[in-house]
């Protein structure tokens, strides 16, 4: 499945890196600790995180994640939309809470819809 399947059967609002659109995701992750991240996170999988800074950035390019998926509306900092225009790698906002979020991608990507 590419991120932008995932954008339309989620309605998620892409704030950035839409260059990255069409990368394969083949799971996800879902944490706000970014060593978490760092050291559990695999290659091609959704991140859902609720930080928004520049430093998430550095993650998702040294992991190779398809997307970053921000949550409760949250929507990424000046510096870190312009990386992720830089870098290919989407940025996507939701008005979901992490759980709930998760709940539903997990359900999508089990499908492979």
């Amino acid at each position: 499945m590419k991120v932008q399947d995932i954008v339309n059967k989620l309605q998620l609002k892409v704030c950035s890196g839409e260059k990255g659109l069409q990368r394969i995701v083949e799971g996800g992750y879902t944490s706000d600790l970014l060593s978490d991240v760092m050291g559990n996170a695999d290659e091609n999988q959704l991140w859902v995180t609720l930080q928004t800074h520049k430093n998430i950035m550095a993650i998702a390019s040294l992991k190779e994640l398809a997307a970053i998926v921000l949550v409760k509306g949250y929507e990424p900092e000046a510096n870190t939309a312009e990386q992720s225009n830089e870098e290919g790698i989407p940025i996507l906002s939701s008005e979901l809470e992490a759980f709930e979020l998760t709940g539903k991608l997990f359900e999508l990507l089990k499908k492979g819809d």
